[in-house]
């Protein structure tokens, strides 16, 4: 047993721990000893936050989208930048940072979606609240740039805010997927050009000079 005195925040240690070991080899490949030693945690705190493996991957992607999403909400309410600029700021932030090796950055998501959903019920439902929350927060900064004119009206409801928001997202996911199997930036860079076209931007023309057109 690791004997090595626990300091700080145990339990967001194993769970910062267990995001970087897990995002790089997946949910069932690793065990919980692994996760423990490299977070110079005992066992028994393990359980004393933790009833099993199960519980710990559910808090694990609760933890995921609770800091994905707040860094979702900075990147859309980046001050002095159109809306429309923000969103293509978020999907080019997403291809800079899914195609390298570093499995610390990696989407939590793209790497346990189909592996979990099958396995744990309860951990499919947090990706599926996960997920629906970040659709949600990407249709209103669809329907604010819409609003602020740098993207062209699309009927101007937030039903299709939400139906485009859900194409672009499952675009993206496929993309991250596809580019861990071509191991390059090709799928993300297609996802990227399919998004301005949907958006209906050109990527030689930033969104605020498509706004200040006459």
């Amino acid at each position: 047993m690791n004997t090595t005195p626990v300091t700080g925040d145990v339990r967001q240690r194993i769970l910062h721990t267990g995001q970087i070991i897990i995002s790089g080899r997946g949910f069932s490949s690793v065990g919980l000893n692994e996760i423990l030693k490299a977070a110079s945690v005992p066992k028994g705190s393990f359980y004393h936050y933790f009833g099993s493996k199960e519980a710990f991957g559910e808090a694990l992607l609760d933890d995921y989208f609770t800091g994905y999403l707040v860094q979702l909400e900075e990147r859309l309410s980046q001050p002095g930048i159109s809306n429309a600029e923000r969103l293509i700021g978020y999907w080019t932030h997403w291809r800079d940072t899914q195609h390298h090796g570093d499995s610390s950055g990696k989407c939590l998501v793209v790497k346990l979606a189909a592996e979990v959903s099958d396995l744990s019920e309860r951990m499919r439902q947090v990706l599926q609240r996960g997920t629906e929350q970040i659709i949600a927060r990407l249709a209103l900064a669809i329907d604010a740039a819409i609003a602020d004119g740098s993207l062209p009206s699309l009927a101007s409801t937030q039903g299709n805010a939400t139906e485009l928001a859900t194409t672009l997202y499952q675009l993206w996911l496929g993309a991250s997927l596809r580019a861990k199997i071509t191991r390059d930036q090709v799928p993300l860079d297609a996802a990227l050009k399919a998004t301005y076209a949907l958006l209906n931007l050109s990527p030689n023309l930033t969104a605020t000079q498509k706004r200040n057109e006459p």
